[in-house]
């Protein structure tokens, strides 16, 4: 597989080719088989809760979240040496839930109603007034569909999974800076596309005045 830009990735680098042959599990020295569950278990819970609420289906969940932790264990032992492990990890998750989805046509599905509540407390953040926009499923799920992914992501982790903005940062292998930044940009976003008034970006500290674009992390 060839590496992708950081839009498609989430913000980390590409994924390496499958071309090479992973070192079986068994031949792996203990240290590093107890990293490895340890991060399946810290990660899992969060990985099956943010692939639900992009495919709204257990089974497609399930599925996604598995073929990521296969694709994670096979590279486990250069992820070791990386910088930025969560950001790879989490590169790895976007790519297997837009195989999925590809595969199965579910981009262009009608997001499951929760999606709903998590995209109207995000535009409640961003303190709209007229939340009769809301009434228009259309025309509210055509400006989050614009929304880019980073931003996207950051608002599911953040109002669908109900993460700090430090855990949302955890999971997604950045600085909680960086997922303030994409919180506030898709709060003025929302407002601009439903005319609503943007106000305050985030009670929990975005800088409205931030950058356009945050900074990349750096790649491992």
């Amino acid at each position: 597989m060839s590496d992708v830009g950081p839009e498609e990735s989430g913000g980390a680098v590409g994924l390496p080719s499958r071309r090479r042959r992973p070192t079986p599990m068994s031949q792996w020295d203990p240290t590093a088989r107890l990293s490895y569950w340890a991060f399946h278990a810290n990660r899992r819970p969060a990985y099956m809760r943010f692939a639900y609420l992009q495919l709204g289906s257990d089974e497609g969940a399930e599925a996604t979240v598995d073929a990521t932790f296969d694709s994670i264990m096979g590279q486990w032992l250069r992820m070791l040496h990386m910088d930025r492990l969560d950001a790879y990890a989490w590169t790895v998750l976007k790519h297997c839930l837009a195989d999925r989805q590809r595969r199965h046509d579910a981009w262009r599905r009608q997001p499951e109603p929760v999606d709903i509540s998590a995209f109207e407390a995000a535009l409640k953040e961003a303190r709209a007034d007229q939340y009769e926009v809301l009434t228009d499923t259309i025309r509210f799920y055509s400006a989050v569909s614009r929304l880019a992914e980073r931003q996207r992501d950051a608002v599911l982790l953040r109002y669908g999974l109900q993460c700090t903005p430090g855990e949302a940062a955890d999971v997604m292998g950045v600085d909680e800076a960086t997922v303030r930044s994409y919180l506030g940009q898709a709060h003025r976003r929302l407002a601009r596309l439903l005319d609503t008034p943007s106000g305050p970006a985030d009670p929990d500290g975005a800088d409205p005045a931030g950058p356009t674009e945050p900074t990349e992390p750096a790649g491992s």
